[in-house]
């Protein structure tokens, strides 16, 4: 294998992984409902170059939850019973690549800062939702994907994000 980098096409709703000048996979995600956006708040997922600054989740069971990048103490995993439960929540499951720009004043540092934002990939248990924008800025994939990409990438990964 070559060296392996990441692609997140906002348009497309796909990420695709690069390994040298051949795509090797391809996967169905949601970005930001609000579209492409950088500044905190705006709930957009940030364009440009990013890299993987943190793997959370090693050996955790599919399904798990995640708050505040710990697992979850009062639904631990994500069940049928916890989504009716809790509908409205932006469940962060199974795995999580937590993003830091590369970008001084574009999507690092400041009030653009990906990382200080909290931009992850992670998985979803709203498979539905793959394929169109709907989360608050991070990029959503189904467990299963989440952690086969999880396992195939190492930190320091660059990704990147365009329309």
């Amino acid at each position: 294998m070559g060296t392996l980098r990441l692609s997140v096409d906002l348009t497309a709703q796909r990420l695709t992984v690069w390994d040298g000048a051949r795509a090797s996979r391809q996967y169905l995600v949601s970005t930001g409902a609000n579209g492409a956006g950088e500044i905190r708040g705006s709930g957009g997922t940030p364009r440009g170059r990013h890299l993987i600054r943190a793997k959370i989740g090693a050996g955790s069971p599919a399904g798990t939850v995640f708050r505040g990048r710990r697992v979850a103490t009062d639904t631990p995993l994500c069940t049928t019973e916890a989504l009716e439960r809790f509908p409205g929540r932006d469940w962060i499951t199974s795995r999580i690549l937590w993003l830091s720009g590369l970008e001084p004043g574009r999507n690092r540092l400041g009030c653009v800062d990906s990382m200080r934002r909290y931009i992850y990939i992670h998985g979803t248990p709203h498979h539905a939702e793959l394929g169109r924008p709907a989360s608050h800025g991070c990029i959503r994939l189904s467990d299963a994907d989440v952690i086969e990409l999880f396992d195939l990438v190492p930190v320091g990964t660059q990704v990147d994000l365009h329309e």
